[in-house]
């Protein structure tokens, strides 16, 4: 984990993805930039338009600002095992702690939105300086700003927020914004509460109250993480990996999005930015078995029976991504009104990937279902009917050239990761059939198919020049998702083909620690952070646990402050780019670090 310490920087408004810490409750999220302000919120659904999208506009985009007058520096950690945020800022004159959370009470969520933010004074006195400007929708929409009684109301539409501060000796508002200052110092806090609703009534907490709910808070999300059993090296970064992904499942449903935020690029300047407020079919069995390892089986659960409904919907075609509600997407808009982070634009809302067809997703859900019923669960009749006849569509469909794992927006190839998929999902299949788990009524040909499977993944897909499986069939270009190859099951982690993909992915696409996607990504993107941890999981599969070991130490040390990670990383600079923080990187470091205690304690 990086060091804290630094004082804050912004350029041009903007500050580096990697000064952003994260609150939520799964629901409402936000996240805070190591000065203090909250560049972007969402309330009611992670996947809804943004109340606040500083990140993506300074200008525009709405923001809750709180920091010191005077010149600072800021140390910031989350409370043990919670995702309530500390940032202690530092002047000439004094320190004060400002303890951040997205509160629920001792039973649960709230019924309303509630975010908490708490000024307590350290030392000497601190001049602190706070602006409230909320921008609905993406900042389209300016709010209507009223007093009403002790709180500040901020109305667009159907949605409102009222803003409450303890311990100010003013405040002020004009037609769009609210702001004030205050001095900290011994005997004196400052609390704000930002509580939002959709419509109906808009509760207006007392101090009293708030201070329970931080309280609740922070024992609630201990007890929590009290259920995950893990026990290996590491355990930091895997814990804080479960808390991070939690913030990303959906309470009423199950879905685990991507990542909760739209179009933070992946290179800066470049219009690769895409909406990751979704959940990926292909992530699916990376958070279940992430899931599974943490013993976090409720999760594990409710993931499973959202992800089945999901695919039931288009079964036996299965999407790409769906929608938190389980429906699939068919929008992507461009927001011209906003610049776009460091002006890399378009913004986006939506995602287009949907419709692509991506063969490897059959076998991330039978891989999924698989992983279910192996940790002792059991499928109704009709699910496994449907799921037999998925497997069948696969032995019609696995041919056919697709998008692969990486979405690729141009012409259909025979890529190497989607014939692994599409191997998995009749293997998984069969061992379902063979529990009785599904039909097997048509256990010959899945047979048959997945040993079609692999002999044109070995005839077209290996390149005796680079000694690797390759991106796709009539290429020698070199793919990181063939190192999942030992953790499907297609190879042995030690076979010789699996070590010889390790060793020309890592020679061809690695820049330090860092591994870019594939061939012809240097200089479009930055190295894809999820890949690196895979190559860890491959070496310890492979039981080359020194290089194995050393690689997750370096990887480690690349996370921000408070440990998180986002989807890329300039390998140069080390600063984190694209949407974050991102789920299949933190899935990757849990099962990275799963599979490498795993390995080690059998070897």
């Amino acid at each position: 984990m990086n060091a804290g310490g630094a004082g804050a920087r912004r350029d041009g408004g903007f500050v580096p993805i990697g000064d952003y810490a994260v609150l939520g409750d799964g629901r409402s999220l936000a996240l805070v930039a190591r000065d203090g302000s909250i560049d972007w919120l969402v309330y009611d659904g992670v996947d809804e338009s943004a109340v606040m999208c500083a990140i993506l506009d300074p200008a525009r985009g709405g923001a809750f600002e709180l920091r010191p007058v005077e010149p600072f520096t800021t140390e910031r950690n989350y409370v043990e095992h919670t995702n309530v945020l500390e940032t202690t800022f530092r002047t000439a004159t004094g320190a004060v702690r400002v303890t951040d959370c997205i509160t629920r009470s001792s039973f649960g969520r709230l019924p309303w939105f509630e975010l908490a933010r708490r000024l307590e004074p350290l030392s000497g006195t601190v001049r602190m300086q706070w602006r409230v400007a909320p921008r609905f929708s993406f900042g389209q929409h300016d709010a209507t700003v009223e007093r009403r009684g002790d709180a500040i109301t901020f109305r667009a539409a159907d949605a409102l927020l009222g803003l409450v501060v303890t311990g100010a000796s003013a405040t002020s508002c004009d037609g769009h914004d609210a702001w004030g200052e205050a001095t900290v110092e011994a005997g004196h806090r400052l609390l704000f509460a930002l509580v939002g609703v959709k419509g109906g009534a808009l509760p207006i907490p007392t101090a009293e109250h708030v201070e329970e709910r931080i309280r609740a808070t922070v024992d609630g999300w201990r007890r929590w993480l009290s259920n995950s059993s893990y026990d290996g090296e590491w355990s930091e970064a895997v814990l804080r990996s479960a808390l991070a992904l939690k913030l990303l499942v959906d309470p009423r449903t199950g879905a685990i999005v991507a990542a909760p935020t739209t179009s933070l690029p992946e290179r800066i300047g470049g219009d690769r930015n895409w909406d990751y407020r979704y959940a990926w079919l292909r992530d699916c069995s990376f958070t279940l078995d992430a899931l599974m390892r943490l013993s976090l089986h409720e999760e594990a659960h409710a993931s499973v029976v959202w992800l089945l409904r999901a695919a039931a919907r288009t079964s036996p075609w299965m999407q790409v991504l769906y929608g938190l509600d389980g429906r699939v997407p068919d929008e992507e808009e461009e927001l011209p009104e906003l610049a776009g982070y460091r002006g890399s634009s378009p913004v986006r809302s939506g995602n287009a990937a949907g419709s692509q067809l991506q063969l490897g997703t059959y076998g991330h859900v039978l891989d999924t279902v698989w992983i279910h019923v192996r940790d002792g669960n059991l499928l109704d009749r009709s699910t496994g009917a449907m799921l037999a006849r998925t497997a069948d569509y696969v032995c019609e469909v696995w041919p056919r050239p697709d998008a692969g794992i990486w979405e690729v927006r141009g012409k259909p190839e025979q890529f190497t990761s989607s014939k692994f998929g599409c191997w998995v999902a009749l293997d998984r299949a069969i061992a379902l059939a063979e529990r009785d788990q599904i039909p097997g009524d048509h256990l010959d040909r899945w047979r048959g198919a997945r040993d079609d499977i692999r002999a044109f993944v070995d005839r077209e897909c290996w390149s005796d020049t680079r000694g690797s499986y390759t991106m796709h069939a009539g290429t020698d270009a070199l793919d990181a998702s063939c190192l999942l190859a030992s953790r499907a099951g297609f190879l042995a982690g030690d076979d010789e083909r699996m070590t010889g993909t390790i060793d020309a992915v890592r020679a061809a696409l690695a820049e330090g620690p860092f591994l870019y996607r594939y061939d012809e990504m240097r200089g479009q993107e930055g190295a894809f952070l999820a890949c690196s941890f895979w190559l860890v999981e491959a070496l310890a599969r492979a039981h080359r646990f020194d290089e194995a070991g050393a690689l997750m130490d370096e990887l480690l040390q690349a996370s921000n402050d408070v440990g998180l990670f986002s989807e890329e990383i300039d390998p140069a600079s080390g600063e984190l780019l694209g949407n974050f923080p991102q789920g299949l990187t933190h899935l990757a470091l849990v099962n990275a670090a799963s599979v490498f205690n795993e390995c080690k304690q059998h070897s």
